[in-house]
């Protein structure tokens, strides 16, 4: 397949795709050429500065996958790339030490002046009261937002003998003790913190975290640190904290526009500014290239991808737990849609030791088979919840232990229910309506309800041998003896519509269905 890499990637991500895929490395292009080169390629490589935004998803009629080199999807419409199908991927490992290590550079260089000490040297003065520093050891660091980066950032502190308090709403207590941080409300970190610094990403939430208000909160001595994204923190409100001395100094690394041109915070007192270097080290621009590269080459691959922003997540623990049943999945929902009068009220019912795992996953692929035999867009894991929503369908999740004789089951139910295992690698189909069978999904599969009479089945079956359709194998489900009969057909041929119209005038056939499975 055909790769486009719009901004600088390490040679050692790019290696990766090579040997399987076409590469183009077309960087610095003006957005009209950008957009006019985007049709054609299956995947799109991107770091912070190419706005993949509707318009260019738009455009992308044939990707597959976009891969950014970094933590952080803002430049990327995810609304749109889920809409299209397409999958985003990230690289949120790679630069968290590269972060972390600039955090503390940023906090070491406040406390000790070294920029304005530099600066005074290079002016040819020696002066050394004006810059009089602060000891780290002792001092309490507020860090807001505990996921990767905030922790590795609580690792290092600790090991400068400071106290840590931590914001994270989505942190429990047991993760932030295991790495030293007492999780206290932000306003609370704010008030007693001596240094803050922000590790979270910018959301609808998250903008201007900390503005005028929470900046008032603060001590007036301490210092403020952003090496995550600009816009969590009101710039105007924190250039106004310190020019009147109502904040001891900020270090900060990113911007709500970059480059910062007319920033209030160029010119504002007691401050430590750098062109968003925080993953800007050898190590982590290898390192992301190859997390992004892995995960574009395992998409490509028909592959999950370990760190999928819009699809669900997969560990490695669950994906070979779930492997072989995401096709089953698949198999129940194109089964189920086919065979159900209406698709009203829908479950999916995760059955022995799947329930041990995430159903999200077979619920994606669930709904997968399901458009598919609905709507003719690309229908995908990405998109599938967010098609149908569009045509008002609703899949609810249920896990149970018990799955009867088998280790695992999926049951997809609502007006009916199909359910399926697999035995020995393989899929099998076990119950249909209220039938229990044992039965290996066809491509083709003729079910009938009929009167349970003598001679129905060599009817059926001689109908389709007149019409050289081969039967592969059969099943058969009933009530009672002489009352209603359930016949699934897997058969090694299409069914021409006039042999169907043929079976369905047979005086003892209630209902026909004919189930196309890809």
């Amino acid at each position: 397949m055909r790769i486009l890499v719009a901004e600088s990637l390490a040679e050692e991500g790019l290696a990766l795709l090579r040997p399987d895929h076409e590469v183009d490395i077309r960087t610095g292009l003006p957005r009209a050429e950008f957009l006019a080169a985007l049709p054609g390629y299956q995947a799109l490589l991107v770091r912070s500065q190419v706005q993949v935004d509707a318009e260019a998803i738009a455009a992308g009629v044939d990707l597959i996958v976009i891969g950014r080199a970094g933590v952080g999807v803002d430049n990327i419409d995810l609304n749109a790339a889920t809409a299209a199908g397409i999958t985003v991927v990230n690289a949120p490992t790679g630069n968290t030490i590269a972060a972390a290590e600039h955090t503390l550079a940023l906090l070491f260089a406040l406390t000790r002046r070294v920029a304005a000490a530099d600066a005074s040297m290079r002016r040819g003065e020696w002066k050394r009261a004006p810059f009089t520093g602060r000891e780290l050891r002792g001092k309490t660091l507020g860090i807001v937002g505990l996921g990767k980066i905030g922790l590795t950032v609580a690792d290092r502190a600790r090991a400068l003998e400071m106290d840590l308090l931590g914001y994270d709403p989505y942190v429990t207590e047991e993760v932030a003790t295991r790495h030293g941080v007492h999780l206290v409300p932000l306003a609370e970190l704010l008030k007693r913190s001596d240094a803050v610094t922000v590790h979270v990403p910018l959301t609808r939430a998250t903008k201007d975290l900390i503005g005028a208000a929470e900046l008032a909160t603060m001590k007036p001595d301490a210092l403020l640190i952003n090496v995550a994204r600009g816009g969590v923190i009101d710039e105007a409100a924190l250039a106004e904290a310190l020019d009147h001395d109502r904040l001891g100094g900020a270090a900060v690394d990113v911007y709500t526009s970059e480059p910062p041109t007319g920033s209030p915070l160029l010119t504002a007192k007691n401050t430590v500014l750098t062109p968003h270097l925080g993953a800007s080290t050898e190590e982590a621009q290898t390192r992301v290239a190859v997390e992004a590269a892995q995960q574009v080459r395992d998409v490509l691959a028909g592959r999950p991808a370990r760190y999928a922003v819009n699809a669900p997540l997969l560990t490695p623990e669950t994906e070979q737990a779930l492997a072989p049943y995401l096709p089953l999945a698949r198999v129940l929902g194109q089964f189920y849609a086919q065979f159900a009068p209406d698709l009203d009220g829908l479950t999916l019912e995760v059955a022995g030791e799947l329930a041990a795992h995430d159903a999200a996953p077979l619920a994606a692929a669930a709904l997968v088979g399901l458009l598919e035999t609905l709507t003719d867009k690309r229908v995908n894991s990405v998109n599938a919840p967010h098609i149908a929503r569009e045509q008002g369908i609703s899949l609810m999740e249920h896990k149970t232990p018990d799955a009867g004789r088998y280790a695992s089951m999926l049951t997809l139910s609502g007006s009916s229910r199909v359910s399926g295992t697999i035995d020995a690698g393989e899929p099998r189909l076990v119950r249909l309506g209220d039938y229990w069978l044992d039965m290996a999904p066809a491509a083709n599969t003729l079910v009938t309800r009929h009167r349970d009479q003598p001679g129905t089945m060599g009817r059926i079956g001689v109908v389709l041998g007149d019409a050289d359709v081969n039967i592969s194998a059969m099943t058969l489900g009933r009530s009672t003896p002489r009352a209603d009969a359930l016949m699934i057909l897997a058969l090694d041929d299409a069914v021409p519509a006039e042999v169907i119209e043929a079976i369905r005038g047979q005086e003892a056939v209630l209902d026909l269905w004919l189930i196309r499975l890809t």
